[in-house]
């Protein structure tokens, strides 16, 4: 086996109550990336998916299919996103609450917990002044700890689940934001409850100077960006993290550009509210995007596809171009590099994503590629 690969699955395809009031009856992820446009000459937008179509991830028929694709090319399972803002309050359940409970596909899962709020800057394209009102607040109350584990033991419990030493694997997205003590009242439920333990792994850049705001967007860059990986994974492992899932998009971005090209850009779009168009070269990221340390035992770097944001966010959003299979290919194998001295079990690459396809940041079949991406998962694992 040369990787374990998990990819990351956004349950957004279907309407829930709760996106119909703020977006619009039948709102889903859909919505914006039927109505993109491109923003220059060459530019892949729209984004039209081939042979799965617009889907409704309600039908059981969709979800069969993307794991017989997903199986096909390799990959080992999906990391489903869980929504869990209180014990009150759940979004965009349903999907993965149907495939629990019906057993079907019969494809391995873990959850990856989007611990961070949602905001009405979510969807809002154009000015950068926009009034960012909160939607969903993530919370925290010590007295949730218990009922989210119980909501998510029966997912631990399921033999599709996937473990990593016996232990489930669950992911958070925002490390820094979790309290110490929930680390620690999971391990004990999980013991209490006969399992041998949880297999924590907190999501960290591998540079500093941005963080993420309840939009989902990069804020706050800093022109000096001294904080190594080295020191940020340790600080995800002393939390009590027993693993990294490492990003590189900042840093390659940086290296791409430069430090100035980014300050430039937040200056005008903080205080002036402009937006240049922030486009990349897919090739120039994926030469910067690993760092040294993406070989520790407990660090599971990230792989990506592609990127373009902009059927979300319009100007504001960063453009990768020249993101197709060959290229790609080059990352994949760079990545493969990197984990094939690890212990099987530890050989985890995170896909980023198996279809965020309002991110640009898919490798479901599209007009476009066709099952491009697929195949180069396929031939290389």
């Amino acid at each position: 086996m040369k990787a374990r690969i998990i990819a990351y699955y956004l349950p957004q395809f279907h309407p829930i109550p709760e996106n119909d009031k703020w977006w619009g009856k039948g709102f889903t992820e859909w919505t914006n990336v039927a109505k993109a446009k491109p923003l220059f000459k060459g530019h892949y937008q729209p984004k039209i998916p081939a042979d799965l179509g617009f889907y409704d991830l309600r039908m059981p028929e969709i979800r069969e299919q993307q794991a017989q694709l997903a199986k096909d090319a390799g990959i080992e399972g999906f990391c489903y996103w869980h929504y869990w803002f209180s014990s009150e309050k759940q979004l965009l359940e349903r999907p993965f609450n149907e495939v629990l409970a019906s057993g079907k596909p019969d494809f391995p899962f873990c959850l990856g917990w989007a611990n961070h709020s949602w905001s009405s800057k979510t969807w809002e394209k154009g000015n950068s002044r926009v009034t960012d009102t909160m939607l969903m607040e993530q919370t925290y109350a010590p007295s949730d700890f218990e009922k989210h584990f119980f909501d998510v033991l029966p997912a631990f419990k399921d033999k599709r689940y996937i473990t990593v030493e016996d232990k489930p694997i669950f992911v958070v997205f925002d490390p820094d934001a979790l309290p110490s003590e929930f680390i620690e009242s999971w391990r004990k439920l999980a013991k209490d409850n006969g399992l041998p333990g949880i297999h924590f792994v907190g999501i960290m850049s591998n540079l500093s100077g941005f963080k993420y705001n309840s939009a989902g967007e990069k804020v706050h860059y800093a022109v000096k960006t001294d904080e190594p990986a080295t020191s940020r994974y340790k600080r995800v492992l002393d939390k009590g993290f027993d693993a990294v899932n490492s990003r590189g998009v900042f840093r390659a971005e940086l290296k791409a550009k430069g430090r100035l090209h980014k300050y430039l850009t937040e200056v005008f779009k903080r205080f002036f509210g402009i937006n240049l168009l922030n486009i990349f070269d897919y090739r120039d990221i994926i030469k910067h995007i690993f760092v040294e340390e993406d070989k520790w035992e407990n660090v599971y770097p990230t792989i990506l596809p592609n990127w373009d944001r902009s059927a979300r966010s319009g100007k504001k959003a960063d453009i990768y171009i020249n993101s197709n299979p060959e290229n790609f290919e080059l990352h994949l194998k760079n990545a493969l590099e990197l984990v094939k001295n690890k212990q099987s079990e530890h050989r985890i690459l995170f896909l980023q994503s198996w279809n965020e396809w309002a991110e640009g940041n898919y490798i479901e079949p599209d007009l476009k590629y066709g099952h491009g991406f697929l195949e180069v998962l396929k031939k290389n694992l």
